[in-house]
Parts: structure tokens; sequence; C-alpha cells
């Protein structure tokens, strides 16, 4: 995971994995697609000592190529692969 907000830049591609501990095995969850925006968002949840007393989550939008928007809490389970930009056609 990233630790900055200058990692992800709107319109690279990535590809996401997240893996969910669950009690016999890992739930392991992929998805490509296109940065949208990348941002600390403030939760509902109250956590003390925080900014503004709330629970800060880096999250990650990104558009699929059938045009779904997805949002994603990044954590600590969870790799980002930047992939290579396609090449250009020229004009």
């Amino acid at each position: 995971m990233a630790s900055t907000t200058d990692v992800f830049t709107p319109g690279q591609r990535v590809r996401v994995t997240q893996q969910i501990a669950q009690r016999q095995r890992v739930w392991t969850n992929t998805i490509e697609g296109q940065v949208v925006r990348f941002e600390q968002e403030r939760t509902g949840s109250w956590y003390a000592h925080a900014k503004n007393d709330r629970l800060w989550l880096d999250r990650l939008t990104l558009t699929t190529a059938d045009g779904e928007i997805v949002v994603i809490n990044l954590d600590p389970y969870t790799h980002v692969e930047v992939l290579a930009a396609p090449p250009v056609p020229a004009p």
C-alpha cells in the first residue's frame, strides 16, 4: 500500500489485489482499472486523537474497462501494482 497521496495519479492503470483473512483460508480479490482519484477520506467512525477526531482511510477510486466505478479502501493487506500505460497511437 502507498504511504503518500502523490503515488497514484489520475489516468494511471493499476491492478489492485486485496486479501481478506477468513478462519481457514484467505479470500483474494483482484481488479484492474484507471485511477480517477486517490485521497484520504473521513469516515463516520470516531477515533480519539485523530484528525478532527474521526477515522480517516486511504481510498482509491477506479474506473474499470466496462465503465464501472469502484471505490477501494486501502489497508496493509492491499497490493497496488501500477501497470504499463498502453502505447499511444500515432496521429
